[in-house]
């Protein structure tokens, strides 16, 4: 291709179309018809010179052209109460039964960790003794202690605020950091396995684990998968980076991270509802096996809504992502 030539042949479409474009009044009918066409031919010129004769400046000037036109062919698209419907029935369900083969596996090695750590603590006294004091030690895990009054160390509505915004910036991090080759959310959810194997491991040398459990199970259940729902997301998207499969990596994680973006807004209104429990049930004067059946009937109510609402959508073609439409397009193409 000459593209001197090529340049001379169309620049006055070219420059038509970006006349159009720049337009303060309505367009009318007629100029609308010849808006649609000048981008229809502006995109395949693109296309031409991109595979034939490169160009860095003609394509920069003619990528922003056919971006202005798509805008204004397409439309400004405004999200909707439907669009808020579609992500909570369909869109964050299917994304999160999608990953189970990464966040199943996840929580069922974190609780092994968690359980083997707890045994560790609580039957080497060396290991608690490192840990903190004996005094220390004992006015943590009394009754009354510290591990009781924490859950009602402030006001309800307070600490359930204040729950949910750390356990939504835990899973927020987990997801962003899994493009970092996994390590990062491997280390984030080691932190949180830990603290609750010492918990288990210094109440149960107290001979109160019952105590521990029934304070941790009412909102920990719910928490807890969140935190193994982003934890194995963000592992999911370091895989990706590492093997991308069938789709170019630049595809693949796009895709993936688009994905992980709407799953960090669902899970954190999944870590709302376990911060509400967390501030109002846990402290509260219900009997233990009240509180757990409320934690219990959360955690059956969300897998639920996954396996059947997720699994559903995504046997009919939902994955997750954006609708095709609005995502941008991988190569030009003519219309």
């Amino acid at each position: 291709m000459d593209l001197d030539v090529f340049v001379s042949a169309h620049r006055a479409e070219w420059d038509r179309l970006d006349a159009l474009l720049r337009r303060r009044r309505r367009l009318t009918g007629p100029e609308v018809d010849e808006l649609v066409t000048l981008y229809q031919r502006t995109a395949t010129h693109l296309s031409l010179i991109q595979s034939s004769a490169p160009d860095p400046q003609l394509t920069g000037r003619l990528t922003q052209l056919v971006a202005r036109a798509r805008s204004a062919v397409t439309g400004t698209r405004r999200a909707s109460w439907r669009d808020v419907t579609r992500f909570l029935v369909h869109g964050f369900p299917a994304a999160v039964y999608r990953s189970r083969r990464w966040w199943v596996p996840t929580a069922l090695l974190s609780i092994l960790l968690a359980g083997v750590i707890g045994w560790w603590v609580g039957t080497h006294p060396e290991v608690q003794s490192s840990i903190a004091a004996p005094s220390e030690l004992r006015d943590m895990t009394r009754p009354g202690g510290e591990y009781e009054t924490y859950y009602s160390s402030h006001p309800a509505t307070s600490f359930a605020a204040q729950v949910w915004t750390n356990n939504a910036q835990a899973a927020a991090m987990c997801l962003v950091l899994g493009a970092f080759l996994c390590f990062p959310v491997i280390w984030i959810l080691f932190q949180n396995m830990l603290n609750v194997g010492v918990g288990i491991g210094l109440m149960s040398s107290a001979g109160r684990l019952d105590t521990f459990l029934g304070l941790l199970l009412p909102h920990g259940l719910l928490e807890l998968t969140a935190v193994f729902v982003a934890a194995g997301t963000g592992l999911r998207l370091g895989w990706t980076l590492i093997d991308p499969g069938p789709r170019t990596r630049r595809v693949a994680m796009a895709e993936e991270g688009r994905s992980a973006l709407g799953m960090a807004i669902g899970l954190a209104l999944v870590l709302l509802v376990s911060g509400a429990i967390e501030g109002f049930v846990t402290p509260s004067g219900l009997p233990t096996w009240g509180r757990i059946a409320i934690g219990v009937t959360a955690e059956l109510l969300f897998l639920s809504y996954v396996y059947v609402l997720g699994g559903r959508a995504v046997r009919a073609g939902e994955t997750g992502d954006i609708d095709a439409s609005e995502r941008s397009a991988e190569a030009p193409a003519a219309a």
